[in-house]
């Protein structure tokens, strides 16, 4: 048998050293992307022979596919032929009178703002994500939505879209819509903070008390980087937290409810969404 030699790594000349890193110590945020969502966006389309139709004003994020797959279920949704996104479908249906598009699995968030950009490219006016979370402070009475107003920037994307703070908020004019929406239908939501994390499995104790003692409810992964897309790009962006579980802490975790939560959620995301119209509907008059 040929002996196997154990090589010993060593940095090279041409390597970058871990001081002089400028990824990971961003200061082009004023700068335009080369990479644009509406190029990819039409080399797809002729890629795969699509038309250059819009997506629905409102669309939704379904990271869990709960939504989407209970849509299905009740033969609500039809796939749409505009949405050119190489990586998810993006489904079309009505409900209350609202029509939307809805897009599920795109989980985390590098993955969700990729989703966002080209759908605000693809005609989107209003984006609500509603998203799974995991219970930081006591008290809270699981299944509960939180009606999310800042977040706390652990995750990287966030990172590429503003500068350095700890937390990025909510549209203040998008979330009293969205307040202004729940209320007039009936809906109670809890209102706070949460921590954004894109590693779930490094969630340590004491990530999780620092999280806590920074005021977080809960823990999930997007509302972060969709926020900062958000006030970077100046696009109106929601985000909603379902909490649903002690991060598999207790026997029979992640229970949402009823139809895996779904008619809860949608009953949510409609209410923010013709929160916004109204809104919208009061400035133009």
């Amino acid at each position: 048998m040929a002996q196997q030699t154990r090589m010993k790594w060593a940095p090279k000349e041409s390597e970058p050293r871990t001081d002089s890193l400028p990824l990971l110590l961003r200061a082009d945020h004023n700068e335009a992307s080369v990479f644009l969502p509406e190029n990819l966006l039409r080399e797809a389309r002729r890629q795969r022979g699509l038309s250059s139709g819009s997506v629905p004003p409102i669309c939704f994020l379904d990271p869990d596919g709960d939504i989407v797959r209970h849509l299905h279920r009740d033969a609500d949704a039809v796939r749409s032929g505009n949405w050119a996104c190489y990586h998810t479908d993006l489904f079309e249906t009505a409900r209350e009178g609202l029509r939307f598009g809805i897009v599920g699995g795109a989980v985390g968030a590098p993955f969700a703002v990729l989703v966002a950009e080209e759908l605000f490219a693809s005609g989107c006016a209003f984006l609500v994500s509603m998203t799974s979370a995991g219970q930081l402070a006591e008290g809270l009475r699981l299944p509960c939505v939180i009606l999310i107003e800042q977040a706390l920037r652990g995750d990287g994307t966030s990172q590429r879209y503003l500068p350095p703070e700890p937390w990025v908020s909510a549209d203040s004019l998008a979330l009293t819509a969205a307040a202004h929406g729940l209320a007039m239908a009936g809906l109670t939501t809890i209102r706070g903070m949460v921590w954004t994390t894109d590693a779930p499995f490094r969630e340590t104790p004491s990530s999780l008390a620092d999280a806590r003692a920074a005021g977080a409810l809960a823990v999930e992964m997007e509302a972060a980087a969709l926020y900062a897309f958000s006030q970077a790009r100046e696009k109106p962006v929601i985000c909603f937290a379902h909490v649903t579980n002690q991060m598999a802490q207790v026997d029979g975790d992640f229970e949402k409810g009823p139809a895996d939560g779904a008619e809860q959620a949608l009953a949510v995301m409609i209410a923010a969404a013709k929160g916004w119209l109204a809104s919208r509907q009061e400035v133009s008059s």
